[in-house]
């Protein structure tokens, strides 16, 4: 029994077609990401709690909130020097003391253990592969492929380590985190700088 010729005259029509167009979609990409600055890294505790010092110090909420844990700090250890030093051993005291090193030990604690808790949730992911360009920031990883565009982000904090771009709202709850050790050396983390200026601006 003879098969009919048009199936494979289909076929072979087919892959002839589809064949440039697919080799032109891998050129396109490959075209885009040379011109675009490349990321790739593992995120660490220290990027985390990195990011989320920056936030705290870039957003009003966060500003609100390091102003008065420094003033409760401030004013505990204060309140207990000047009661030793009235010679008040009272549990007034010790309740002052336990008040300002409860506020100094959250400024440095409680982003640590945030910073623990988001590596958690992002190491399951292994490495991550950021492309930033005119047009937005694709981030894949093993499970995950999304692409933002600028316009979710408003504003942008540098520190030694990492680029944070946050979003509009007060209190930025919405974060993306850079290494700068992803780049591609000095020259990549400079154009990743100018691009994130350009579009962005620093909080």
């Amino acid at each position: 029994m003879r098969g009919r010729p048009g199936g494979r005259h289909r076929s072979l029509r087919s892959r002839l077609t589809t064949a440039p167009g697919g080799a032109m979609t891998q050129e396109r990409q490959q075209q885009e990401e040379a011109e675009a600055v490349v990321l790739v890294y593992e995120p660490t505790v220290r990027d985390m709690a990195s990011a989320l010092s920056a936030r705290m110090r870039a957003t009003p909420s966060g500003r609100r909130t390091l102003r008065l844990l420094l003033s409760a700090g401030v004013l505990g250890i204060s309140s207990f020097a000047l009661l030793m030093a009235l010679g008040a051993m009272t549990w007034q005291l010790w309740l002052m003391l336990g008040v300002g090193l409860l506020a100094f030990g959250c400024l440095y604690l409680v982003p640590q253990l945030q910073a623990r808790q988001l590596h958690q949730m992002a190491a399951t992911q292994g490495e991550f592969r950021a492309v930033v360009d005119d047009g937005g920031i694709r981030l894949t990883s093993r499970d995950g492929d999304a692409r933002s565009k600028w316009g979710m982000f408003a504003r942008y904090v540098e520190t030694d380590d990492v680029f944070v771009l946050l979003t509009g709202d007060k209190h930025g709850v919405g974060l993306m985190v850079l290494p700068k050790r992803g780049a591609a050396g000095t020259a990549g983390v400079e154009r990743l700088r100018t691009l994130l200026e350009s579009r962005l601006g620093k909080a």
